[in-house]
């Protein structure tokens, strides 16, 4: 655990926390209606998003916090969105908009599977691998869809008195950022699979060396 704070104090790790601080700013001023401030914190918080992990590997900032932190960060804004926008679709009067809310369930059942899944690891003493790359262009995917739609987006856009998305282009919008968060998640199974085969294979080591220290002593 002590470990885990080593080197915290940096700008990426400060980054990550002043995403996480956004999220409830984001999620106040949307549901009050507040829609371009809205817009314009959403847009900070993934440019957070974007020079954090720059910044990081640039100045040699990488620390074992932070590979937990952005993580957790981008979960957290990506959980926010989703539910939100959830009810907003799901409002819509439009009956094409109104159905592609289910897609943003898939958004929220792979968003909890990863949360509980780097839980159990944490508790296991296993650390939640560092993003790969799919999940790092699912990232920018999905800030750069949810951005469009919270800004142009019919009946939910802040500024669709400037331009509205047609209904057809959101839904395919929608999709293209839901199928990549299942391919981020697929990338990251491998990893997690070899981690938790370790961590088995590494008790039954435990356990036999045990057995047979027992049977000597007898």
């Amino acid at each position: 655990m002590k470990d885990l704070f080593k080197g915290a104090l940096t700008i990426p790790n400060l980054l990550s926390v002043i995403r996480i601080a956004l999220i409830p700013v984001f999620a106040m001023l949307y549901l009050r209606g507040q829609m371009v401030p809205a817009v314009l914190i959403l847009v900070i918080s993934g440019l957070t998003d974007l020079f954090d992990g720059k910044i990081a590997r640039r100045f040699n900032q990488v620390s074992a916090l932070g590979k937990i932190l952005d993580p957790v960060a981008d979960k957290l804004t990506q959980i926010t969105v989703a539910i939100i926008l959830l009810i907003k679709f799901h409002q819509a009067e439009s009956p094409v908009i109104n159905a592609f809310g289910w897609v943003f369930i898939v958004f929220l059942a792979k968003e909890g599977f990863m949360v509980l899944g780097g839980l159990a690891m944490l508790i296991c003493n296993l650390r939640p691998g560092a993003a790969e790359m799919p999940g790092k262009i699912a990232t920018v995917v999905f800030y750069t869809v949810m951005t469009l739609i919270i800004a142009f987006g019919p009946e939910v856009g802040a500024l669709q008195n400037l331009w509205t998305m047609p209904e057809v282009l959101t839904g395919i919008l929608v999709v293209i950022a839901a199928i990549m968060c299942l391919v981020a998640f697929a990338s990251y199974v491998p990893g997690i699979k070899q981690q938790v085969g370790a961590f088995f294979a590494e008790k039954k080591a435990k356990k036999q060396a045990e057995a047979a220290e027992e049977a000597t002593a007898e």
